[in-house]
């Protein structure tokens, strides 16, 4: 059973317990995304949003952080081709944006464009390589 160190009064009222595991998903969200994209997500002053950040975290970045045969860089990748074969371009960027933290090259990113277009469909992938576009010319100009 997980250790369960501190609690918190969740939106219906009742005790939801923080454990370990969520605060290992919160450390590898901050890692992959950077604290200024996180601040951003989870500054939610409304008791419900804060909550839904949270399951995310618990979900999404659950996953990351329990370890296994995947690597953060696999991870990264298999992320970015399945939110461009969902067309979800707002979180494809997202991940693309932050590929240099989980050890994705430009070079990795540009051959993943050519998997998405032949398993998923060109204008997936067209719409993905846009948004590298976006994305490496947001990097440059900063």
């Amino acid at each position: 059973m997980p250790a369960r160190h501190t609690h918190r009064i969740c939106g219906r009222g009742e005790l939801m317990e923080e454990t370990d595991e969520l605060r290992a998903a919160r450390a590898v969200r901050r890692a992959v995304l950077g604290d200024a994209y996180v601040d951003g997500a989870t500054a939610d002053p409304d008791r419900a949003g804060r909550e839904f950040q949270d399951h995310v975290t618990a979900t999404a970045w659950g996953v990351w952080a329990r370890g296994g045969a995947l690597s953060p860089r696999d991870r990264s990748l298999l992320v970015m081709a399945m939110t461009a074969a969902l067309g979800r371009m707002d979180e494809f960027r997202v991940h693309a944006s932050s590929s240099p933290r989980t050890g994705v090259t430009d070079e990795e990113i540009d051959e993943l464009l050519f998997q998405i277009s032949a398993y998923c469909g060109v204008p997936a992938a067209v719409a993905a390589r846009r948004g590298v576009k976006a994305v490496r010319a947001e990097r440059e100009g900063a």
